[in-house]
């Protein structure tokens, strides 16, 4: 069948303004997400570490600065989309740094808590994990009163690391399946610390993280552990070790001040001497070693399930953020 060119013209015309139409009442794209960017001269690097960071769009000065440490195997790309820590950055209005291991310094890219060499103030990887958080603050104008540490397995390992090496850096830090300070040493073995625990009393414990930062006096920061009951990676018992370190290191007995469930998993708040939150854990039932996620658009879901990013109903980096009240 055919038409001719003027039956044509009514057509052509139509479809030409549906077109200009669709254009001019479309809505306007969303502003693109800011991304993860690489810093590089941030500092001497004695540990060779590779230093990202997230900022959100126009963000203020004077914001709170995260340090979020990827476990084994992992990367800082990967660990910001799977924890969740960009999406609560925008939200909330704080900047992310998300260190990243080379294979050149540990083969399974894992942030090297056992080593003296590496947890040491000012050698080895903690000097240059402290070296991204001066290049952070100084770049964003972020608040030096308000920068965190946290991270998974190894990486909480680190965090345990930066909290004794460099207390007065950070106002708090969370441990996601990870170990005390000084366990590897204190258990001859970073395997028998994993699978098995360092046997240490809470002095013990604490006079490691006082030996880090001798002559220090505090304040020291406060912890939040996460660690799975059904974790055979790192022991459950080191969050007990955890528990006995950082209470005996801010002066506050054994005995916890809150015992209750949060999304179904027991939960403990310890208080210091001056009635603060010191020491604070979630006991995730039935999770094995990975970072709890708890995917989704709810107010208090965030992160992405995946390999060692384990939903069970809560979400690490929210309960971290709104400890250290960042939203």
């Amino acid at each position: 069948m055919t038409q001719t060119r003027a039956a044509l013209r009514p057509t052509v015309l139509t479809a030409l303004l549906a077109a200009l139409l669709s254009v001019l009442l479309a809505p306007a794209p969303a502003s693109a997400a800011a991304s993860l960017q690489e810093v590089t001269g941030f500092g001497s690097n004695p540990g060779a570490l590779k230093m990202y960071r997230y900022v959100p769009d126009g963000l203020p000065t004077g914001r709170p600065v995260v340090v979020a440490l990827h476990g084994c195997t992992q990367n800082a790309a990967g660990y910001a989309e799977g924890t969740g820590w960009t999406r609560l950055a925008d939200r909330w209005g704080f900047s992310v740094v998300l260190p990243q291991q080379q294979s050149g310094n540990n083969l399974s890219q894992c942030f090297n808590w056992f080593q003296t060499s590496d947890i040491r103030r000012g050698q080895g990887e903690a000097a240059s994990l402290a070296q991204m958080v001066d290049r952070q603050l100084a770049d964003v104008s972020g608040d030096p009163s308000r920068v965190y540490v946290t991270g998974l397995s190894a990486g909480g390992g680190m965090t345990a690391v930066m909290m004794a090496a460099y207390p007065e850096r950070f106002a708090a830090g969370g441990v996601v399946a990870g170990l005390p300070y000084g366990c590897a040493q204190a258990a001859g073995s970073p395997y028998v610390c994993m699978y098995v625990g360092a046997t240490q009393t809470p002095g013990q414990w604490g006079d490691r993280v006082r030996a880090a930062r001798p002559g220090y006096t505090g304040p020291w920061p406060a912890l939040t552990v996460l660690h799975g009951t059904a974790d055979y990676t790192v022991k459950p018992a080191n969050m007990t070790d955890l528990v006995e370190q950082w209470t005996d290191v801010h002066g506050a007995d054994r005995t916890a001040d809150v015992s209750d469930t949060v999304a179904g998993h027991p939960h403990q708040v310890f208080r210091g001497p001056g009635g603060d939150a010191v020491v604070e854990t979630y006991s995730l039932t039935g999770m094995g070693h990975g970072q709890p996620v708890d995917p989704g658009s709810g107010d208090e879901q965030c992160g992405t399930a995946g390999a060692y990013f384990l939903d069970v109903g809560l979400c690490a980096a929210y309960r971290l953020g709104k400890a250290w009240e960042l939203g």
